[in-house]
């Protein structure tokens, strides 16, 4: 691989936004991480991904306030329901979203298709792409973002299409 080759692969990571990136080709091997220095501006209880901005912090904000009711949590499905359950097929850390920031995989609702990707497990520093091997409806997430998982813990409930 030359050095033009080399800053155009660097380019093209940059404008896709993609962090990390591996290559090996014969007894050539390329490993790009990029990142740049960040301040924490505001980390959801929820989710282990922090967000980063270059920007300097602007003046103090007013802690948020909610003034409406929140809507009620989706109902649990009916035990009595023949509902398929996907299961972890690997200890590890369980992740909603392909990357910090961007919409998860699926949400409590969506339709599913057999081999559509569910959520990542990461083992060993390895990201492991879970897939549903069932097609119907989401209908409850068991899996937390960013917390550890077991092998054969349950991480989706779905209702299979009739």
């Amino acid at each position: 691989m030359n050095q033009k080759e080399l800053k155009e692969l660097i380019e093209f990571l940059i404008e896709k936004d993609i962090a990390e990136f591996e290559l090996e080709r014969g007894d050539v091997k390329v490993k790009v991480k990029r990142g740049v220095p960040a301040t924490v501006i505001h980390a959801h209880p929820e989710l282990p991904y922090p967000a980063y901005t270059n920007a300097a912090p602007a003046e103090p904000r007013m802690p948020f306030v909610q003034t409406q009711p929140v809507a009620a949590p989706p109902s649990e499905p009916a035990p009595e329901e023949n509902l398929h359950l996907v299961k972890s097929p690997i200890v590890g850390t369980f992740y909603e979203a392909p990357s910090p920031g961007a919409p998860p995989f699926v949400k409590v609702g969506d339709t599913v298709e057999v081999g559509q990707i569910l959520c990542i497990v990461e083992a060993m520093k390895l990201l492991n792409e879970i897939e549903s091997d069932a097609a119907g409806e989401i209908v409850k997430k068991m899996g937390s973002n960013g917390q550890p998982i077991e092998y054969g813990q349950e991480l989706f409930a779905i209702r299979p299409k009739k």
